[in-house]
């Protein structure tokens, strides 16, 4: 339950043996190559060796994004439902290698890609033929083929104006300029009238002249020609065809359903493979020889040397520096119940190297925090059920892994604290009892302590307790932070920053027993003392003084309260679970009753999983990792074969 064990790896392999040694590092999943970084703009490197060109690596990249269209054009197109979780298939390495499944469903991947094409430009002339009609339509009682712009003697002009013009007036003021012309109005809508023109040659322009004072914008259909209604309707027949291509070609993609299974192990595949490219193209070579560094487990050195000795490597195995530490990868080793915590400890931030890992140290008050903010029976019976089905059925791996045991955990822990406060989604049980015979004792049986702790009746003592709980875990902090300082040396630190602290605390606690505060008085002179204790400069001092006592009182004062939010929050889940218990009472009806609170728990319920998570997890973050906690660690990510769909056996 640590920080697992790092050692910095160097290695030269002959190039033409690269290929066949990376791919087994890939099987291990156990060695990171490193960046080159600074080699690379280093001229004694450069003038040696190049990084290595890995041509595969873009064409593995454009497949991997193929094989996850066709994943979801099969979804879509299939109607299938992946589900919240993906239930992954046992495979054999045998078969998650074989060539021929890969070819196959590179094929079915390459059809269905084919297959969008053609979707997409069904769509694309789908779209341009209903803009044509579109454009049509207003004109489709027109009798006039769009070519025809006249005869001898006479123009023919289409076009439009506002949809508020008075076309009436407009032909009078055409009658009064003398102009042989008439306008037809063809159709309206409230923002246009389209019209038609109708003059003699002669007179156009006079026509033109007076229809511009009225906005008159001439409309021209370049390509077009025939009677608006004809093309109209050859139109609806184009799109009637494209509608019945379209559907077979959706048809084809749902046909290719079959292949989903081998298209995830294919994809699963190149992702390995995209993982092995991305740490090959990190070696430099020259050609005959392959240099890369990396990190390997302490505990799996032994194995990676002896197939660094199999492929005549030279290398060299080495404990990071102190200027390492920054670029050191981080990998937490736990068991169960710790490994749990991983979640939140990737949510904040991995801790640095040479840190310690957070879980097996926080993994007891996260899990008692969060059972004594939900504290209700019926509630950690449902997340711990929830937890074990969906872990047993669908063994998510990584962050949703670590959340569902962390759910089974905290399931257990609030099952326990229901049993300590007597609730079992609130006072349900009670008031069923009462409403099936108003006689019978409104109580739960003997599990409980008798007689239970009743958040709304012991508010205080559970303020108090809560208070108490957080002084333990600040003191916890402290403690590891003296460890991890013990370890460095550093023991004035640990006396005027954590010890000195301490005294007063006691101090407190004794004076608040009614003992002499000779220990506070102690304590206190330590403060005045320690505060600063670096610097030389008596005004320096002073101030230093004046800010570590605002800091640590106000800042002891506000991490102790921070921790009444377990009251907070327990006093607020039992209170709204009451009062939907209390409404569905007042119908008088027990099947009303089960409907209005079995409804109200479980808005309750979906409330009070999320708003405890955050608030422990703000509990941890800001108040015990504050203690001790360095962040900044950089995740392991060593080349490995990681599946999503496929379990390989």
């Amino acid at each position: 339950m640590a920080i697992v064990k790092m050692k910095k790896l160097k290695v030269i392999a002959m190039a033409e043996d690269r290929q066949k040694l990376f791919d087994e590092l890939l099987r291990m999943g156990c060695v990171e190559v490193s960046d080159p970084g600074d080699k690379l703009s280093d001229p004694a490197w450069t003038t040696l060796l190049q990084p290595e060109r890995i041509p595969s690596a873009a064409s593995t990249r454009n497949q991997i994004n193929a094989a996850k269209t066709s994943l979801e054009a099969i979804k879509k197109y299939g109607s299938l439902k992946n589900g919240m979780f993906v239930k992954r298939v046992p495979v054999s390495e045998a078969e998650f290698l074989d060539d021929a499944n890969a070819e196959k469903a590179k094929a079915a991947c390459e059809k269905i890609g084919g297959l969008l094409d053609r979707l997409n430009k069904l769509g694309t002339e789908k779209g341009r033929l209903e803009s044509r009609k579109a454009g049509l339509l207003p004109w489709s009682n027109m009798d006039l083929a769009l070519e025809n712009g006249g005869t001898e003697h006479a123009v023919f002009k289409i076009g439009v104006c506002p949809g508020a013009t008075d076309t009436s007036a407009i032909q009078k003021d055409l009658e009064a300029s003398g102009a042989a012309a008439e306008l037809i109005e063809i159709s309206a809508d409230k923002q246009q009238k389209y019209l038609l023109l109708v003059s003699h040659k002669e007179d156009e322009q006079t026509a033109m002249d007076v229809l511009h004072n009225y906005v008159f914008s001439v409309v021209s259909f370049p390509g077009e020609r025939g009677v608006p209604a004809d093309i109209i309707k050859d139109i609806d027949a184009k799109l009637a065809e494209i509608d019945r291509e379209t559907a077979e070609t959706e048809a084809e993609i749902a046909a290719c359903q079959e292949f989903r299974g081998d298209i995830r192990m294919y994809s699963d595949r190149l992702a390995a493979e995209a993982s092995e490219e991305a740490g090959a193209e990190r070696v430099l070579t020259d050609g005959t020889i392959s240099f890369f560094e990396g990190w390997c487990p302490a505990d799996s050195l032994g194995d990676v040397t002896a197939l660094l000795d199999k492929y005549g490597c030279a290398w060299d195995a080495s404990d990071p520096t102190d200027e390492d530490i920054p670029d050191v990868p981080v990998r937490l080793k736990n068991n169960k119940l710790t490994s749990a915590l991983n979640m939140v400890t990737e949510m904040y931030s991995l801790p640095s190297y040479a840190n310690v890992d957070p879980n097996p140290l926080m993994a007891f008050f996260f899990i008692l925090f969060y059972g004594i903010m939900m504290a209700d029976m019926g509630y950690g019976l449902l997340m711990f059920i929830a937890g074990v089905l969906i872990t047993k059925k669908y063994a998510p791996k990584g962050t949703g892994g670590h959340m569902f045991n962390l759910m089974i955990w905290g399931g257990i822990s609030t099952f326990i604290m229901g049993v300590l406060t007597g609730g079992f989604f609130g006072d349900f049980i009670p008031k069923l009892v009462g409403m099936i015979n108003p006689d019978a004792v409104s109580r739960l049986p003997a599990l409980l302590i008798d007689p239970p702790i009743k958040p709304l009746d012991d508010t205080i003592r559970i303020l108090i307790g809560a208070m108490a709980l957080g002084i333990v875990h600040l003191i916890t902090g402290m403690v590891i932070s003296v460890v991890i300082k013990a370890r460095r040396k550093e023991y004035m630190s640990i006396i005027w920053n954590e010890v000195t602290w301490w005294i007063v605390l006691a101090g407190l606690a004794l004076m608040l027993l009614g003992v002499t505060p000779v220990v506070l008085i102690v304590g206190g002179v330590m403060v005045l003392v320690g505060a600063g204790w670096e610097e030389k400069n008596i005004f320096k001092k002073l101030l230093a003084v004046l800010v570590s006592l605002y800091n640590n009182v106000t800042g002891w004062l506000g991490d102790i309260l921070s921790y009444s939010r377990l009251m907070a929050l327990m006093l607020a889940g039992s209170v709204i679970a009451q009062v939907f218990n209390t409404l569905g009472q007042l119908p008088g009806n027990v099947i009303a009753f089960l409907i209005i609170a079995l409804v109200g728990n479980a808005l309750n319920f979906a409330l009070n999983l999320l708003g405890c998570y955050v608030h422990d997890l703000r509990l941890q973050c800001l108040e015990f990792f504050n203690k001790f906690y360095e962040d900044g660690g950089k995740p392991f990510r060593p080349m490995e074969i990681n599946t999503k769909y496929v379990d390989i056996q």
